[in-house]
């Protein structure tokens, strides 16, 4: 039990601070690079801004204990949508093999953030 809350925890870390964190905190300290990653794509920037709210809604979502398990299956399956959309618009716009790759891997950690989760529900 103890093994599958610390591989829970590790995974849900990487992506609190990639898909939650990192984002948030260049919305607020550097806003000018908000649209950096969604504008070349063809984004408007409202998605950019929308985005980003709803990554940090998500990866709080997941992390925070009390959240029932109904909304932690949302919050994983729009954080899902999320990765796999930006590997389709790398894949179809710009063809870059890391920023294509990047998304996926993110995808993976998540996985096994949300695959730990159940193991945990299921056990406890």
């Amino acid at each position: 039990m103890k093994r599958n809350k610390i591989i829970f925890w590790v995974a849900t870390t990487i992506i609190i601070l990639w898909e939650g964190v990192m984002p948030l905190s260049t919305l607020i300290f550097s806003p000018q690079y908000a649209t950096t990653g969604t504008e070349p794509l063809g984004y408007p920037d409202y998605f950019a801004y929308t985005l980003i709210i709803c990554k940090a809604l998500g990866v709080l979502a997941i992390s925070y204990p009390g959240v029932p398990a109904k909304l932690k299956e949302w919050a994983y399956a729009g954080l899902t949508f999320s990765l796999i959309y930006a590997f389709i618009s790398h894949a179809c716009v710009d063809q870059n093999i890391g920023y294509m790759l990047l998304p996926l891997v993110v995808l993976g950690i998540l996985a096994v953030s949300y695959r730990y989760n159940l193991k945990i529900q299921n056990n406890g």
